[in-house]
């Protein structure tokens, strides 16, 4: 493809890969929305709860079937231990936790090729919904949010949802019981799809066909060999991210065709699930905020159900946890560990780091955007103008009238350096991030032949890709904790 003239690339690209990739994604998916506009329609006639549930239920079956034919019974079987534990620990006060060991012994058993490696894999994503929605029910129960534990029709209806079944995200109990009563079928309702299916067909043509070209054929930048690693790896995590983000939109267009993702305002519905915010990952603050977008309903479980419950243990170690049952979740292969794990060290340094730093200079440059009304003396204005406007106004008043301008001019351009401070210290930060990004996703290579798509990478991939790169992610969050230290 490299002796293509431009135009016969494009031309390629667009024959060979465009079109051919979009038909086929939705070729992939249509049974799926079908099942999930079914759903949709069902909920809105009016007919008993548990008529409901077993309707959800088999359409949540058939949509197993359909993506993984008999493989789906290590799923079935795991949402039937979980529902078993859960009733015969009814009594109990420590549900949650029951269920969170449950689904650990589960998960490493299958890791522990339990089941073959290919088929276990294949169902990662769908155990992985099983799993969260299992454990977070069992916590709920305990705090009070959910009142008494759900029927087995219930329970097996929120499991088996068949917006989520598949690719979810996760949704609460309380979100499952609220969209079984059936909203209107509303025009914002059907805009909300539509924009997320598009943005879906989007994100697989930039992971498929777009980022694995990005610099040889759109962007084509040259260099030494050691820009040409870096640019090289920036493709790889640019393909990765995308086929992140093509997920986290199909899962918003089976959530919200099939009735959830909704909330309510008095008597108005907002359908405001989202799943990803691509531009904050891709033009990112800080990796606390990247972490967070990356999947905002699973972040906010992690957070939720596996943080706070661990913050006993110190906040270093509560991280730490959540970034390793995270792994879990995802499935134990050693590269998606060694990033997981990093990313845990690294936003913990980032954390205290700009928290040591943003008391010492009394500025908005935290991991996380400030409040309009935080007490820090230092922040950064909206735009650049509404610090030159009071400027440019003190100068005039200093050439025509008098000397006392002065202090004016003065004390803005004080503020606008201060503003400009703030700019450059969360511009770096975000510079840093997004070096980072690529270090971390430069394991992400579809063309190595280490690369296994049932099983992962293995230990030699993830070794060798960070080695060409000196370990230079590593090295910095290593420089960084000294720095933090040395600030005392």
């Amino acid at each position: 493809m490299a002796a293509f003239s431009r135009r016969e690339f494009y031309e390629q690209l667009v024959h060979g890969c465009v079109l051919p990739t979009a038909l086929q994604g939705l070729e992939q998916i249509w049974v799926l929305l079908v099942m999930c506009l079914g759903c949709r329609v069902l909920w809105r006639l009016g007919l008993p709860s548990h008529i409901k549930h077993l309707f959800t239920i088999a359409g949540g079956f058939f949509c197993l079937y359909h993506f993984f034919r008999l493989q789906m019974i290590w799923v079935v079987l795991m949402s039937l231990l979980c529902y078993l534990v859960l009733f015969l620990c009814r009594h109990s006060q420590h549900r949650g936790v029951l269920l969170s060991i449950t689904v650990l012994i589960y998960l490493l058993m299958g890791e522990m090729h339990m089941v073959d490696t290919a088929s276990w894999h294949k169902m990662r994503g769908a155990q992985m919904i099983v799993a969260m929605k299992a454990v977070s029910l069992g916590f709920d129960v305990d705090r009070g949010i959910v009142r008494c534990i759900p029927s087995p029709v219930e329970f097996m209806g929120y499991v088996y949802f068949v917006g989520t079944v598949i690719f979810g995200p996760w949704i609460s109990f309380t979100s499952y019981q609220q969209a079984l009563n059936g909203q209107k079928l509303t025009f914002s309702w059907f805009r909300r799809v539509l924009r997320s299916l598009i943005l879906t067909i989007f994100c697989l043509l930039m992971s498929t066909c777009v980022s694995p070209y990005l610099f040889p054929y759109f962007i084509p930048i040259y260099g030494d060999r050691l820009l040409r690693k870096w640019l090289r790896a920036y493709e790889n995590t640019s393909s990765f991210h995308f086929s992140n983000y093509f997920v986290g939109f199909l899962s918003e267009v089976t959530t919200v065709l099939s009735g959830a993702g909704f909330t309510e305002e008095k008597d108005h519905v907002h359908w405001d699930l989202a799943v990803s915010r691509p531009l904050n990952v891709e033009i990112p603050r800080s990796m606390v905020d990247v972490v967070t977008s990356w999947n905002l309903p699973m972040s906010r479980w992690l957070h939720t159900y596996v943080f706070k419950n661990a913050m006993k243990l110190g906040t270093f170690q509560a991280i730490i946890v959540t970034y390793a049952a995270s792994a879990l979740l995802h499935g134990l292969s050693f590269h998606l560990a060694a990033v997981l794990l990093s990313l845990g060290f690294l936003t913990y340094v980032e954390h205290v780091l700009r928290k040591k730093l943003a008391d010492i200079f009394s500025a908005c440059i935290l991991s996380k955007k400030c409040s309009p009304n935080c007490a820090h003396r230092n922040k950064k204005v909206r735009l650049y103008y509404a610090a030159w406007h009071p400027l440019w106004n003190a100068f005039w008043d200093f050439v025509h009238v008098t000397v006392t301008s002065m202090v004016t001019v003065h004390r803005n351009l004080h503020f606008f350096l201060q503003s400009l401070l703030v700019y450059l210290i969360n511009i770096l930060f975000g510079a840093l991030a997004l070096f980072h990004l690529t270090y971390l996703g430069s394991l992400f290579d579809t063309d190595s032949e280490d690369a296994s798509e049932e099983e992962g990478y293995g230990m030699a991939h993830t070794i060798s890709k960070w080695s060409d790169l000196g370990w230079a992610g590593h090295w910095l969050t290593f420089g960084s904790w000294v720095f933090y230290r040395l600030l005392g």
